[in-house]
């Protein structure tokens, strides 16, 4: 029970012990406060209002690793962490902790804290908990709250996928994840996904913070929409039932810090295939047709007729079906009469499938009295399979907290997947939306409500997916999908934004979700292009959202209209010349794109940034627009409204922008008027940057390769470096030293332009010339060091250098 701390009179704590970096204070009737100072920038905070945990282990925290154990990290586990030097000081009234760079002050009475942050030799107060009330010592139900205040200048950013402006301030937010098709991105909560994580920023001194509760409960944010005259401006965090366990990341200078920082506190994102940022088709008619197997054969037949680009197509679940209803691992032989073949047949061409997988198994599903009798499914307290709704039947979810479960699951991926040669998997509708309390969950062998594991399912089903792709495959690196899913969903999974729903405000709003996503730390993800429930888009409305997705990590054309018409890159005759040069110009930025996962796998670097996150000190910036950055090199500008042939940018302050189609320069600070065809998307290059690119010519099915480099060096003197990383793009071989790197560098002063190009380590297939890029104003001379320039001439606005490498 936890205690029934008088409100007139909040517990006053001591420090009572201290281990390492491991702080305990206590108070009376057991009231206990632990810090953890788990790095410079990091300190961890747990309120226990009776002294006990009450939430399970947690499969979040896997700082710097690929993955956690099975049955999760004990919560005071601090392997992983370096303590770093610090200071504590206390007296009657307050208890100081100060790192290099963060100081926390609890104030004894009620152990509320506030945290200030270092930055350019200042100290900034940046957080406090709400004097009145900030926890809950039992005082109202066993719910947890975390009440802090709130200024009127800070942003919130973050919080996953959620719908609306990226600055989520002023809104309230709800996550219990749901099956949410034909959402508005612009207003509906809750979503698929459960992170609960954020970074506030304060523009006027450059600094920030992001806060994470480690939590699997259901849970709500409000940011700063309610307003109660008892407590003064606040901002609260309350979940359903656990403990409060937050950590506090300082962020100064930019807010990406506390982004690169959760990342790598909450494990290293998976090293996906290359091939997975390729075109992948799908729509959910192919796989419902009683013809399947015959219309997705056409699909490559189209894909040929237009050179469309297809590395992958995602396999729908109709595959599953028997009569109008679907069975996970189950083929229907009359729509699919020769498996083998049918995938032979993709694989031939050069495109994989992906195939979809459920982990609900219905009533009378061919294997549900088996799973049912040995003890594989989510159960009530009677021993009865705990029933849910489940699209057009009732059933009952698997559960993946029994390692029994685990190796079925597992078993099925293989026999019924992996070996036709299915190269991935699509784990879908895997939300568990288990709502009542006398669900339970096995719990690795300590049983507690299946509503309070709804998170974890997801995560371990897609956790038991990647191992079996490992285990079928271990010399490849798995590729998977899942729409739903938290904390750590990033070591296994791409993901995207759910069943969107087919209007010019979805594509608007959805490129904030993105950014939202990757400011949570979940880099690789897209969206269903073209929308995926509601009308068919029209020929504008489709040719522009492709030349958005196009930019992103997931590029999917996906659909289930409301007329039975299918999004294809070939819908619209007026428009299929222009979608297929959109998709080979995808393919053109693919090593870029490659580059900025590397980051991200390597370095935590989000993919994705909003232009404040990159540009935190231009007040221009800040305003909610609808451009982002693509790494730190380019500045994308989709065209989001009907009816428009040109595009209005603001090019942030402070550095040079060259055009990718002219070559054409422009200064920072102003908003330049740009033309917008359909098949020339808005993009930009910032100065300093070095883009990568395959500029090898591409057919369906004849991949090709030929590396060259986008540069726009400084005008004015200084160092422009950049380059890729170059392996095999789908093998291990990578972690044995079968992986290489471009590296291009340029100095110059007024009137000479030095430039280095440069392999390094292992080259699958070695160039002996580059083609480099410059803007056609550059006028310098070249001067090449350690190789030779073999031609110099202008092409499309740009002046292409040809140097012939040494070997």
């Amino acid at each position: 029970m936890r205690s029934l701390t008088n409100l007139k009179h909040p517990p006053r704590f001591a420090l009572s012990s201290q281990l390492d970096n491991h702080l305990v204070l206590t108070a009376q009737e057991n009231c206990r406060i632990e810090l953890f100072v788990l790095a410079e920038d990091i300190i961890r905070v747990l309120v226990l209002p009776d002294g006990e945990l009450h939430g399970p282990r947690t499969w979040a925290i896997a700082p710097g690793t690929d993955d956690v154990a099975l049955q999760g990290r004990e919560r005071r586990d601090l392997s992983g962490f370096t303590p770093p030097p610090f200071v504590v000081s206390n007296d009657a009234r307050h208890l100081v902790l100060e790192t290099a760079r963060v100081r926390l002050t609890v104030t004894l009475a009620g152990g509320l804290c506030a945290w200030e942050i270092l930055h350019d030799g200042a100290w900034h107060r940046v957080m406090s908990d709400r004097k009145t009330q900030s926890y809950n010592f039992g005082w109202w139900d066993k719910r947890v709250y975390h009440y802090i205040e709130r200024r009127k200048d800070e942003m919130y950013v973050g919080l996953g996928e959620r719908a609306g402006s990226l600055d989520r301030a002023h809104q309230s937010y709800e996550m219990r994840n749901i099956d949410a098709m034909g959402y508005s991105a612009r207003t509906t909560d809750p979503l698929y996904k459960h992170i609960p994580f954020y970074v506030t920023w304060q523009p006027q001194t450059s600094t920030g913070f992001g806060l994470f509760y480690d939590t699997l409960a259901d849970c709500r944010f409000d940011m700063g929409r309610e307003l109660d005259n008892y407590h003064g401006h606040y901002r609260h965090f309350i979940a359903e039932h656990g403990d409060l366990d937050y950590y506090f990341i300082a962020s100064a200078g930019t807010p990406l810090n506390a982004v690169r920082r959760f990342t790598w506190l909450t494990g290293r994102p998976a090293w996906m295939p290359k091939w997975g940022l390729g075109y992948s088709g799908s729509t959910m008619s192919y796989t419902d047709a009683p013809d399947a197997q015959q219309r997705m054969g056409e699909f490559i037949e189209r894909c040929s007729e237009h050179d469309v680009l297809c590395d992958s197509f995602h396999l729908s679940s109709g595959y599953t079906s028997i009569g109008p209803k679907r069975y996970v691992f189950n083929w229907n032989h009359e729509k699919f009469p020769d498996i083998d073949g049918f995938v032979q047949s993709y694989l031939d061409h050069g495109v994989r499938l992906c195939a979809n997988i459920k982990p609900c198994l219905l009533q009378d599903h061919p294997a549900f009295e088996d799973a049912a009798r040995a003890g594989l499914l989510i159960e009530s307290r009677d021993g009865e399979p705990a029933w849910v709704q489940y699209w057009d039947e009732v059933g009952a979810y698997l559960d993946f907290t029994n390692p029994d479960t685990i190796d079925w699951w597992k078993a099925r991926v293989k026999e019924s997947l992996l070996k036709h040669g299915i190269a991935a998997t699509w784990n879908d509708n895997n939300e568990f939306e288990i709502w009542s309390p006398d669900a339970m969950a096995r719990g690795f062998g300590k049983p507690y409500p299946a509503l309070q594991t709804k998170v974890l399912q997801t995560q371990m089903m897609m956790r038991a997916s990647h191992d079996a792709q490992r285990e079928h495959a271990p010399d490849r690196r798995p590729f998977l999908v899942s729409r739903s899913g938290g904390v750590g969903m990033h070591r296994y999974v791409q993901t995207w934004s759910g069943d969107n729903y087919t209007s010019w405000e979805t594509l608007r709003f959805n490129l904030k979700m993105g950014l939202g996503l990757a400011m949570s730390g979940v880099s690789n993800s897209g969206h269903d292009i073209g929308g995926f429930s509601g009308p068919a888009p029209g020929p504008e409305l489709f040719a522009r959202w492709v030349a958005f997705g196009i930019f992103l990590p997931r590029f999917s054309i996906h659909s289930w209209n409301d007329d039975g018409t299918v999004n294809e890159p070939w819908m619209y005759p007026e428009v299929t010349q222009q979608v297929a040069d959109l998709i080979k110009l995808r393919y053109r930025l693919i090593p870029y794109l490659y580059e900025l996962l590397w980051q991200s796998h390597s370095a935590y670097e989000p993919v994705l940034r909003p232009m404040f996150a990159e540009f935190p000190h231009d007040p221009r910036c800040l305003e909610d627009g609808d451009d982002m950055m693509l790494g730190s090199s380019v500045l994308v500008a989709p065209v989001v409204e009907a009816g428009q042939s040109t595009r209005d940018v603001y090019l942030p302050a402070g550095t040079r922008w060259v055009s990718y189609w002219s070559g054409e320069a422009f200064d920072g600070g102003q908003t330049v008027t740009l033309p917008a065809p359909f098949e020339q998307p808005v993009f930009l290059l910032r100065e300093g940057s070095v883009v990568p690119l395959n500029i090898a010519e591409q057919h369906f099915g004849r991949p090709a390769d030929e590396r060259a480099f986008m540069a726009v060096p400084h005008a004015g003197g200084g160092v422009t470096r950049g380059g890729c990383v170059e392996d095999d793009g789908e093998s291990e071989a990578w972690r044995t030293g079968e992986q290489g790197r471009w590296n291009v560098a340029m100095t110059g002063d007024a009137h000479t332009l030095r430039i280095a190009v440069e392999r390094e380590g292992w080259m699958q297939q070695p160039q002996t010339q580059v083609h480099l890029y410059v803007p056609m104003h550059e006028a310098r001379a070249i001067e090449c060091i350690g190789a030779a320039l073999t031609a110099d001439h202008t092409a499309e606005g740009w002046r292409c250098l040809t140097i012939s490498l040494s070997h």
